[in-house]
């Protein structure tokens, strides 16, 4: 018998801990964190986006961040695109 994987999806407003309880349950489960914010894509935005720093994500990795130009657009399909490519 194949054993399914599970996604955990934590949502919630700014400010609420959805982070550090990201990073807790990854270390406790093995596993990865996928980026789900629109802004977190963009490289150089930084300030006002809460972007985890290397020091709080504790080698968990982290994926969907600092993966686009401020200038390009980001959407479903472009990422479709992307898949195996940089921006």
């Amino acid at each position: 018998m194949v054993e399914k994987q599970k996604i955990i999806v934590i949502v919630g407003p700014t400010g609420v801990g959805k982070t550090a309880l990201s990073i807790e349950l990854a270390q406790q489960l093995n596993g990865e964190i996928i980026n789900g914010d629109s802004m977190q894509v963009y490289k150089t935005l930084d300030i006002g986006t809460a972007k985890v720093t290397p020091e709080e994500a504790r080698g968990i990795p982290h994926y969907l961040l600092d993966i686009c130009d401020v200038k390009e657009e980001y959407t479903a399909r472009s990422e479709e695109r992307r898949v195996g490519k940089e921006c």
